[in-house]
């Protein structure tokens, strides 16, 4: 693995003392009010306040009514407000425009989701208890495949997302090496049951990518969908470490809970350590856009959209599609969509099936002290309120 020492990190001495106090009230939001969203302003005004974050941004687009709202900080050093136009990591949301891509190549004949992971990449996932000659592309994009998360492995933990990542932030490392540590660990047992999320999954979907079409996965999604829908503030940074502007400051806890945890700027970072897996950059506008093309059958056919929506439950709250996650709401509202977690960066993408309503939403902090906090900004956008109960849990580790 190719390293590269730290240019500089910096401890945010600053952000710790304005985060451990209510230095984010209401008083300090941007919005653009539009009848209807009151529960939504509330739920992301109760995300900053009582989680201690710094700030979070929403988007929605409901039929052709469109609707922003900003809380808190993009810098708490300076006072600077979040804003809508800015670009943040969107982490797992990558996931949906990798099984998109597969989903065309299936399409056009190019490959089978049923086809093994063996028959595209010989050799990859053998050993250990693992044959790649019995998972199937569908097996990976609805992670029934059985192998193993490699952001779990102790060493890459540590350094992408523990305490070794301000040393280790500018690291590079290759597909090869990711699926390599995955498999260090065993198999999880019977997955089509028990399906296990694995961001290894997705790592090998960008890879076979490459494998079909000779470019890599990246190419393939800007010509296929970043290009034809004019994301224009979506990306993928490759080795790139640093974020287009505008961008707000990506508050890092370091996967550290206590609420006097040390806080670092993990804006920069080389995203290599998710690749296929996380590594996209977006905007909330452009996420509302992609996903509004998709669910309305602009990006895939009739029979790739129905086994993309095909629900695989976890056997607890919600289910797998290809690339997508299904939740029922507290209102009875079905949401389809992804979540994304990287240091410094929760998002979500969600919307209905129908490709009607949309919302898109971000905090540049990755700690949640109630996880619900985070969800009821879902569960106020789609049924209007937020529930009594606590909501559902759609957050997920590092990568996510």
């Amino acid at each position: 693995m190719k390293q590269r020492t730290a240019a500089r990190t910096t401890s945010l001495a600053m952000a710790v003392a304005a985060l451990a106090g209510a230095v984010v009230p209401s008083a300090h939001a941007a919005e653009r009010t539009d009848r209807g969203h009151e529960a939504t302003r509330a739920a992301m005004r109760a995300l900053v306040e009582q989680g201690k974050l710094p700030g979070v941004v929403a988007k929605v687009r409901e039929g052709n009514r469109k609707w922003s709202a900003t809380v808190g900080y993009a810098n708490t050093a300076t006072g600077r407000e979040r804003s809508t136009a800015e670009h943040f990591r969107g982490a797992s949301t990558t996931k949906t425009f990798i099984a998109t891509v597969l989903l065309q190549l299936e399409a056009e004949r190019k490959l089978n989701l049923d086809d093994s992971v063996e028959a595209w990449l010989p050799g990859l996932v053998q050993g250990n208890g693992y044959d790649g000659a019995k998972i199937t592309l569908r097996r990976l994009l609805n992670h029934t495949s059985g192998i193993a998360n490699y952001t779990d492995d102790p060493t890459i933990a540590h350094n992408s997302t523990g305490p070794g990542f301000p040393a280790h932030r500018y690291d590079t490392y290759t597909p090869e090496e990711l699926v390599a540590a995955a498999l260090k660990q065993p198999p999880h047992p019977d997955p089509e049951k028990s399906p296990l999320y694995s961001n290894t999954n997705y790592v090998i979907a960008g890879m076979v990518i490459e494998k079909a079409t000779g470019r890599s996965y990246a190419q393939e999604v800007t010509r296929r969908i970043i290009d034809p829908l004019k994301l224009r503030g979506t990306s993928f940074p490759g080795t790139d470490p640093r974020m287009p502007k505008p961008h707000p400051v990506a508050y890092s806890r370091l996967h550290q809970e206590a609420p006097d945890a040390e806080v670092v700027d993990a804006t920069e970072q080389n995203m290599t350590w998710l690749g296929a897996a996380g590594d996209i950059i977006s905007t909330p506008g452009d996420l509302n856009r992609f996903q509004r093309a998709l669910m309305r059958g602009a990006l895939l056919p009739r029979a790739q959209m129905k086994e993309m929506l095909h629900e695989v439950p976890d056997g607890e709250v919600f289910g797998y599609g290809l690339g997508v996650e299904f939740a029922k709401l507290s209102c009875g509202v079905r949401v389809v969509g992804k979540t994304g977690r990287t240091n410094g960066s929760l998002s979500a993408m969600v919307g209905t099936a129908d490709g009607k309503h949309q919302l898109t939403f971000n905090i540049n902090g990755d700690w949640l002290p109630n996880s619900s906090l985070y969800t009821n900004v879902i569960e106020a956008e789609f049924c209007g309120k937020i529930p009594a109960r606590a909501g559902q849990e759609w957050r997920r580790g590092s990568g996510s």
